[in-house]
């Protein structure tokens, strides 16, 4: 079985017909002509559909979801969702509860795809984060827990998945994700064309993922060139390699919801307050920081004390264990830990609805 591949999710196929370049499109759906949008929100507006963005050379391709209660003359709030390896935006836009709850909220989204399709002998869309295309971890101190190994996986037992455009910068066989675009650069600027084609407003962007776009959404809040644009975060079952544990790089933090399964083989999120990594026991054997070491690094970034245990959390979930390092009046903390008992899975009819309410709360 292939190392990260979403065995629950099965991703629609789209013609090459039904995909329009960003550029040609200007289409408007017809609507109240007697309202103009104030003077920062487009003319020209999406629909709903599949688009295409020219990225430095590469042709990247993206679904948009406008939900019916869009008013194009009222800055909406935008999602932006990241599948899992070998996915497509599918996984999220097919899903009746995503577009369900869009619409009864109001929210935007677009549904970008990975690459890695049209790469020779690599057949998995992919979204490249820290220690993924070169194979190696973040601190390079694991020698004395795993022989002379500074890697994200065991080399010796571990598939290799490198894909060809990462000939240069692969350091081993642990190397699994594509390194032909620079995929913070184009989320930035993906955000920046959804504002210049829907009323977007600026203070609302958000970042969902599901597995390996779940360990992309952390790598959007680390990096300085994407921490601005984001006002919260949430990974479903995605955690960052090992010792990777990098704060927000944005001043006060960055609230963020994870999301993860404790049984969960091929991203386990580890015991409670164990701050070590974590290790698959899918078929493969690739390393993680745990969900407790992240979440104390992003909480101290909110100015929360890690003294203490992180506390239990009432969500209003059944059956979802949620504890924090952070206090306060608000019912979601800004650094939330949540684990359900489930496998490598998204869930969709209980986690999407929490989710937004995260970022209902994060305005």
């Amino acid at each position: 079985m292939l190392v990260l591949q979403l065995l629950a999710c099965q991703p629609a196929r789209i013609s090459a017909s039904d995909t329009h370049r960003v550029a040609a499109d200007t289409s408007k759906d017809s609507g109240d002509t007697t309202q103009q949008p104030p003077a920062d929100c487009p003319t020209t507006a999406w629909t709903s559909g599949t688009y295409t963005l020219d990225h430095g050379g590469v042709e990247r391709r993206f679904q948009v979801y406008v939900p019916s209660s869009y008013d194009p003359t009222t800055p909406a709030p935008l999602v932006l969702a990241f599948h899992g390896w070998g996915g497509d935006g599918g996984e999220f836009l097919d899903d009746p509860t995503v577009t369900a709850e869009a619409d009864a909220r109001g929210y935007v989204l677009v549904a970008p795809d990975g690459l890695g399709p049209d790469e020779r002998g690599q057949p998995a869309a992919s979204w490249s984060f820290r220690g993924s295309m070169t194979g190696l971890d973040g601190d390079g101190l694991n020698a004395e827990v795993v022989g002379d190994s500074t890697d994200i996986c065991d080399d010796a037992i571990t598939t290799d998945y490198a894909y060809p455009s990462c000939d240069g910068m692969a350091q081993n066989g642990c190397s699994w994700t594509q390194c032909e675009d620079d995929d913070v650069d184009f989320v930035v600027a993906l955000v920046t064309e959804a504002s210049q084609n829907l009323c977007i407003d600026a203070g609302r962007v958000y970042a969902v993922g599901g597995s390996n776009g779940g360990m992309f959404t952390w790598e959007l809040g680390q990096n300085e060139v994407s921490a601005g644009t984001f006002r919260a975060l949430a990974p479903i079952i995605g955690l960052p390699h090992r010792g990777y544990l990098a704060p927000p790089a944005q001043a006060g933090g960055i609230p963020v919801l994870l999301i993860t399964g404790t049984r969960d083989q091929t991203v386990p999120p580890g015991e409670w307050e164990d701050a070590g990594f974590t290790t698959t026991s899918d078929g493969d054997t690739y390393y993680y920081t745990g969900a407790t070491a992240i979440t104390r690094v992003w909480a101290e970034s909110a100015g929360c004390s890690t003294a203490a245990a992180a506390t239990p959390v009432e969500v209003g979930v059944p059956d979802l264990d949620c504890r924090s390092y952070c206090r306060g009046d608000a019912p979601l903390p800004p650094v939330l830990d949540c684990r359900a008992v489930m496998g490598h899975t998204y869930d969709f009819s209980w986690s999407w609805p929490f989710v937004l309410d995260f970022f209902d709360q994060n305005r």
